[in-house]
């Protein structure tokens, strides 16, 4: 089995980054290469949160009433990984690419009518899609 360090291990880590920054679409496999790097990134981000799960599950069982004290460090640390625990694939993320930027506006955040900020000018979602919805504006 390899080492961390290892030739073999250097050898099989990928080397291309999770994002379509600098990739050309009419180069097949650069493109197959960062869709695969995409999912892979997207599969230990959920893997963790697994893991990270089943540790507060062995900490609530076994700490009993006192879980709220002893288990709170998971507890935190669980929820900060639970919104990226989801694979949602790659083609929004490709459809959908801006230069300069890591993630693109999702649909899922125009929904909810949340802001965002991009290049320093705030982004508001209308009013009247906010009022759709029945949420209120903080």
């Amino acid at each position: 089995m390899p080492t961390p360090e290892s030739e073999a291990f250097l050898a099989k880590k990928p080397t291309v980054p999770p994002t379509f920054d600098g990739v050309d679409y009419n180069d097949t496999p650069r493109l197959k290469a960062a869709q695969d790097s995409i999912i892979k990134e997207q599969w230990v981000k959920s893997m963790m949160n697994r893991l990270i799960r089943q540790e507060l599950q062995k900490c609530y069982y076994r700490e009993g009433v006192n879980h709220l004290e002893k288990c709170g460090k998971l507890r935190e640390r669980y929820f900060e990984t639970l919104p990226d625990a989801k694979v949602k694939g790659y083609l929004f993320q490709q459809q959908n690419y801006i230069p300069g930027r890591e993630d693109p506006v999702g649909q899922d955040q125009v929904s909810a009518g949340l802001d965002r900020q991009a290049d320093g000018v705030m982004a508001t979602v209308p009013e009247k899609v906010v009022k759709e919805k029945g949420d209120e504006r903080l």
